[in-house]
């Protein structure tokens, strides 16, 4: 390793406008009718060696600069490493069902969705997958079901990168204190990587209900003579009672801007991903260059060798959490006496038991093995999942199905995205992999085109199969409460459907999911496709990717609202039409819509209920937040005080019964219904004087501003951050967990921002990556972008060479083996 002389840094060259696509096809699949236009063979490294060029700017963000796949992936994953190997380490424990006995069995970490994890349930989860050979397989297929050339390549060489760092600096002198010495570092292997895909795609559905598949045994035998007990069912099922990525803090907001949108005509994307603080689904930023091919800059999860999020010279895109279900349960008849056994088209079938077994650590530090059973049907695994009223009983048991269990084509589909020259292009490359598996695209381009698309794996199954296949009382339960479909199990003819235009059976293909191309604007925050556009929406979708004609959240209204305010000239700021400063100042502006549409309706509640029964039973005096909610500027700022009460008040007004407005959702103003506060209802009266009391409880004052009670912690450093929660409306979404002294720590929140314009020039981009470059506290890039991030600053994505070449920080190391 050592410093390149500036006159030898390579030259960028013009970015390929084409996509990549499938070198090879099966021609079994239904996509290998697909067009694949002709594109220069894959760059495959000559002597099986590696070699990049890595230049680092500012904040740690490496330039990755290589001549072939090989070695782009190998100066990333060394880069990589240096900052965030024990985060990497720690997923591959994961993924090889390792968790238990590094760890022990009983300890848990941190899920995206569903919560903390225990370590033996999840490594008896992957360890069942490892056991079938399930990533090996998807490998070994051609694509576009399995893995490109490029894959292979970049994987191949991030694995060396990755394990040249480990080798150089050596487990036992690894900077992070966290995994320094650490039995469970070691060196990569090419299927840890692809594991690690695969556990992404999960990541929305099998991944999600992990624990209820692996609680899932069958039930003993009744007592002689006694009868199974017939399930209570509620009216409805409470809200998130079926987990959702949406409904669980897993969101995002972007905006595409078209020529009708800019002040200079070209394309603008605003990027704002909602993600976890810390643990598996961070963010890592990135520029990659393969002169000729290959020239990408944004931001990847860990251990991904291809930007999930950013920008080349022609187009940008950002991606939201789709609404979309990516599975569906299957309820079986059992035969009484044998729950094992299950009736389908007549004919009864025996579920195939599938043991796989774990080490786990005893507490003395020795090792034992320990045993597992799943059960498979013709559907998948069995789940118990008694929250959803879901459970294996005598006579029904119900069956996971997940249309993301064969998706092995996430890779491919992000690098063709990050070779797109277009709007158009980005569409193919969609089109063509089909391999996103939960997300939204919103993109735009220097042609000044904005574009959206729904086009994540979606099961097909038809509104028409939703009437015939969902009929038990359960399924009826379920889907009139999360409008998840619950198929009958026993039928033939509720098999999941395909399209002729699908990459694989039984996915809806790219002809039947919702996109959009406009010349103003496009957004997403979460909610379905329906009002990407007000001016247009989209209808006549089945309902399993989305609703219509339903209320929008609060922050997809204030999204809408914020581009309309811009486009209008009525926001305040100057002229009409967006610049790429006030995109950025659009970003962090920290509006809370639901103040905007609430506070003044709960100041004259305030004033005119001086007091109020709790309800614990306490009087509560409200009369000093009169004037603190009166003053409060209705934002998030770390100054906004009043902020804070106005959280906990909302808090207890969102699942009012009945809701709490005056004017209720229509959908012929759905940007601007529902709003008013119904101040005569008593669970709003009743909040008002709950939220007041809960702040005295915690001996805060009711004009503490957020800036006080939220902070991210680095090290010794309190960094004080802003923005609110969801439920508030904020765009700026920012959740955090409540600690015992009564302060906020992040965890879902705002993490890489990302704001481009395509100028005359090219690309001029500015990015933040709010819990900063490094996970490691011993690293210089562990707290510097969340203070930037805390100051409303952002970063130059630094693209061309001469951007790079004049950054102050700039450090040039050339990598070769």
């Amino acid at each position: 390793m050592k410093p390149i002389p500036a006159s030898t840094r390579g030259v960028r060259l013009a970015p390929l406008a084409l996509l990549l696509l499938a070198t090879a096809c099966d021609t079994g699949s239904p996509a290998a009718t697909a067009h694949a236009p002709s594109l220069p063979a894959v760059k495959l490294a000559a002597t099986g060696g590696f070699s990049a060029t890595v230049r680092r700017t500012s904040h740690g963000i490496p330039h990755v600069l290589a001549q072939d796949y090989a070695g782009l992936g190998y100066g990333y994953g060394y880069a990589f490493a240096q900052d965030n190997l024990c985060e990497l380490a720690q997923i591959v424990v994961t993924v090889s069902a390792q968790r238990s006995q590094y760890f022990g069995p009983d300890a848990t970490y941190p899920a995206t969705l569903v919560g903390n994890i225990p370590n033996l349930k999840s490594d008896f989860f992957y360890q069942s997958i490892n056991d079938a050979g399930t990533v090996e397989a998807l490998v070994a297929q051609a694509p576009p079901r399995g893995p490109s050339a490029e894959v292979r390549e970049l994987v191949r060489g991030y694995v060396a990168g990755y394990n040249r760092y480990l080798r150089e600096t050596g487990v036992d002198a690894l900077p992070d204190p966290r995994c320094r010495g650490a039995a469970w570092v070691r060196p990569l292997t090419e299927l840890d990587l692809f594991r690690r895909y695969y556990q992404l795609s999960l990541l929305a559905s099998s991944g999600a209900f992990l624990t209820s598949i692996v609680d899932a045994q069958p039930p003993g035998p009744l007592p002689d003579g006694a009868l199974p007990v017939p399930l209570t069912l509620p009216d409805v099922l409470p809200a998130g009672a079926i987990p959702k990525a949406t409904d669980l803090g897993m969101g995002s907001n972007a905006i595409g801007l078209g020529r009708e949108g800019t002040r200079n005509g070209n394309g603008m994307v605003l990027g704002n991903p909602h993600f976890p603080w810390e643990g598996s689904e961070r963010f890592y930023q990135v520029h990659l260059t393969l002169p000729g091919q290959l020239d990408v800059s944004g931001a990847s999860l860990l251990g991904v060798p291809a930007v999930l999020i950013g920008h080349n010279a022609h187009v940008a895109w950002s991606h939201t959490v789709s609404t979309g279900f990516r599975f569906t349960p299957y309820e079986l008849k059992l035969v009484p006496g044998s729950p094992t056994t299950y009736l389908y088209n007549g004919q009864l079938q025996q579920m195939t038991p599938r043991p796989t077994t774990v080490l786990a650590r005893k507490a003395d530090g020795t090792l034992e093995p320990r045993t597992h059973t799943f059960y498979w049907t013709r559907f998948g695994p069995m789940f118990d999942f008694p929250a959803g009223y879901m459970t294996w009983n005598a006579l029904t048991g119900y069956a996971f199905r997940d249309v993301n269990a064969t998706n092995f084509r996430v890779l491919d589909q992000f690098l063709a995205m990050n070779r797109a020259g277009s709007v158009d292009e980005l569409r193919q490359a969609q089109d063509y992999w089909q391999g996103i598996p939960w997300v939204n695209t919103v993109a735009a381009d220097d042609q000044g085109r904005a574009f959206y698309a729904d086009s994540a794996v979606v099961p097909h199954v038809t509104d028409e199969m939703v009437a015939r296949c969902v009929l038990s009382p359960v399924a009826l339960l379920v889907y009139q409460s999360a409008k998840l479909p619950v198929l009958d199990g026993t039928r033939a003819d509720c098999e999941w459907g395909t399209d002729a235009d699908a990459v694989e059976p039984g996915m809806f293909g790219p002809g039947r999911m919702p996109h959009l191309v406009r010349q103003d604007y496009v957004t997403n925050s979460n909610d379905s496709y329906w009002l990407s556009n007000p001016a247009q929406p989209l209808t006549g979708y089945d309902r399993i990717i989305g609703d219509e004609n339903a209320a929008r959240s609060l922050r997809t209204r204030l999204g809408l609202k914020l581009v309309q305010g811009r486009l209008a000239g009525t926001d305040g700021l100057e002229g009409q039409r967006f610049t790429l400063e006030q995109l950025q100042t659009v970003m962090f502006n920290n509006r809370n819509h639901s103040g905007e549409l609430l506070r003044d309706g709960t100041v004259a509640l305030c004033k005119r209920t001086p007091f109020i029964l709790a309800e614990d039973g306490r009087l509560v005096d409200v009369r000093a937040a009169c004037p603190v909610l009166e003053k409060w500027n209705l934002r998030g700022d770390l100054d906004s005080a009043g902020g804070v009460l106005w959280r906990q008040f909302i808090a207890r007004i969102v699942p009012v019964t009945g809701g709490p407005y005056l004017v209720p959702f229509l959908p012929t103003d759905p940007v601007n219904t529902p709003r008013g506060l119904n101040t005569l209802h008593p669970q709003v009266v009743q909040a008002l004087g709950g939220a007041v009391q809960v702040m005295r409880d915690r001996g805060l004052p009711l004009d503490v501003s957020p800036g006080t009670v939220q902070r991210a912690h680095r090290n010794e450093a309190r960094i004080p951050y802003h923005g609110c929660g969801d439920p508030e409306g904020c765009f700026n979404a920012m959740g955090g967990r409540l600690l015992p002294d009564y302060t906020y720590v992040p965890f879902l929140g705002t993490s890489f921002v990302m704001a481009v314009s395509f100028t005359d020039a090219g690309p001029v981009g500015r990015s933040v990556l709010a819990y900063s470059q490094s996970s490691s506290p011993a690293s210089p890039y562990f707290a510097d972008q969340t203070w930037l991030f805390s100051r409303k600053q952002w970063v130059d994505m630094r693209f061309t060479e001469a951007d790079i070449a004049s950054d102050p920080e700039l450090s040039v190391t050339l990598l070769q083996e």
